[in-house]
């Protein structure tokens, strides 16, 4: 295991920083301790004809009888609690025990999901099925059982090669979002703001408008103090901010100064300046230390936030946080590229076996992921784009915008990315929350102005490169 790159590593599409997390450490739709009342092995291959995997597995007919109790890892908090509008992990549970009635899942969840998920891969005492956190790719098959091969899986679900190694794919998809902001209609519309911004520069105008008409509506609330939700901002520097879908895997790791400014309100530089500017315009809240964003969520519904820069996963939270559902609506994030904007549309976080489980332990979290899958209705319900391949069934409509998939690394480049952020120690697209801290930080005080932030990224970008004998565009 390289310790660096596991400490700072990057998802290889956007979607990471793309977390739900919400809430104190808890276990739910379980009792006891998962280590201390783990259920005894049992053989599952003497009425099933053996371990199966994913495209083999026929939900609601195989292993029906199968006995095992299993462990499920993930960051979304908010479904534990019983204040949570949609559908709760006890619920999906009571769902999934209807038709497996012997596979009893322990879900636990963390607030702190993306440094917590590594250290318990680390510590090689981790779930059974486990949302994959930001690691090598080298490393997956040390960790995970196999879906399958990736002509296979590409058959079966979609965005199959996100955590694709080598040919054998690794995670599945729990939902996938699309790139854009949350934002209140009923404010937007009693502002003034009847056209959508497809600019920074009429996104910022936007922000204006509101606090002129409401000062005491925060127009762009930053939720600095969760530090998680920063990292969202790398999610739009890519595809958002280019169109190209070979940018973040392939021309980023090669191209001289990166965050420089392209001189079109395009690429990295211009998503990071609308957060600078709205920051140092005094468009944002006015103490970023004091951000909840347990709050925010009714704030929105309420209008007392103008929007906010979250993946399309916040959208569902948002609605279901009052009584306005209606007035929560998702926009593409203004930047226009060639008269188009664009969003990435990828995987949220993947769900990967265990494959150092016992047996039983490995087939029953295979069926259990196959049943979120297909048959549970998560993506939907959590306004998602569909995993099932084929499928149309969504219920987020994002018209305004082309949606587009990132390439992958080519062959040989797969972990690039990730030693690239090792060696700068910038974390992009890797959770690098504290970078974009800074950005909040330093536009409030006016002590560094926006391109000296960006000579200093590109620098460190450069000299990473440079040490890795990495060659320049």
């Amino acid at each position: 295991m390289k310790l660096r790159k596991l400490f700072a590593c990057v998802l290889v599409v956007a979607m990471t920083m793309s977390l739900a997390a919400c809430g104190e450490t808890k276990e739910a739709a379980g009792v006891e301790s998962v280590k201390e009342s783990a259920a005894p092995a049992a053989d599952v291959t003497a009425d099933e004809g053996g371990f199966k995997q994913y495209a083999d597995i026929v939900v609601g007919e195989d292993f029906t009888d199968l006995s095992a109790e299993i462990s499920f890892f993930s960051n979304r908090t908010d479904l534990d609690s019983e204040e949570y509008g949609g559908k709760r992990w006890v619920e999906y549970m009571e769902d999934f025990n209807k038709m497996y009635p012997n596979i009893k899942v322990n879900v636990i969840t963390d607030t702190n999901y993306a440094e917590d998920a590594k250290t318990h891969l680390q510590s090689g005492d981790y779930e059974t099925v486990i949302l994959i956190p930001a690691i090598d790719k080298a490393d997956l098959s040390s960790y995970f059982e196999s879906y399958g091969t990736l002509d296979v899986m590409k058959d079966q679900i979609n965005y199959a090669d996100h955590w694709e190694y080598q040919g054998e794919v690794y995670g599945v998809p729990s939902t996938a979002t699309a790139q854009g902001i949350v934002y209140n209609k009923r404010v937007f519309s009693e502002a003034g703001v009847t056209t959508l911004p497809k600019t920074p520069s009429e996104f910022i105008d936007a922000l204006k408008k509101i606090k002129e008409y409401d000062a005491n509506i925060i127009p762009l609330y930053t939720n600095y103090a969760a530090g998680w939700t920063m990292g969202s901002w790398d999610d739009y520097t890519g595809i958002s901010a280019t169109g190209d879908p070979d940018f973040t895997n392939n021309k980023l790791l090669h191209e001289t100064a990166p965050f420089r400014n392209y001189g079109d309100d395009t690429h990295p530089y211009a998503v990071y300046k609308i957060l600078y500017d709205a920051v140092a315009q005094g468009l944002t809240e006015e103490d970023y230390s004091t951000t909840d964003w347990e709050g925010c969520k009714g704030m929105i519904n309420r209008g007392e936030i103008g929007c906010m820069v979250l993946g399309s996963w916040a959208y569902p939270q948002m609605e279901a946080a009052g009584d306005n559902a209606a007035d929560i609506g998702y926009m593409p994030f203004p930047v226009t590229v060639n008269g188009k904007q664009y969003a990435l549309s990828g995987p949220d976080y993947c769900y990967g076996v265990n494959k150092n489980a016992p047996e039983n332990e490995k087939q029953a979290g295979m069926v259990f992921v196959k049943w979120m899958t297909e048959k549970s209705g998560f993506a939907y319900n959590e306004d998602g784009l569909p995993i099932v391949a084929g499928s149309k069934e969504t219920k987020l409509a994002f018209d305004e915008a082309v949606f587009l998939q990132e390439n992958p690394a080519v062959a040989g480049e797969e972990d690039l990315l990730n030693e690239l952020n090792a060696e700068s120690e910038l974390n992009y697209r890797a959770g690098g929350d504290r970078r974009i801290q800074l950005i909040i930080e330093h536009a409030s005080k006016q002590d560094k102005s926006f391109d000296d932030i960006m000579d200093e990224w590109n620098e460190a970008w450069t000299n990473a490169q440079t040490a890795l004998g990495v060659e320049h565009n």
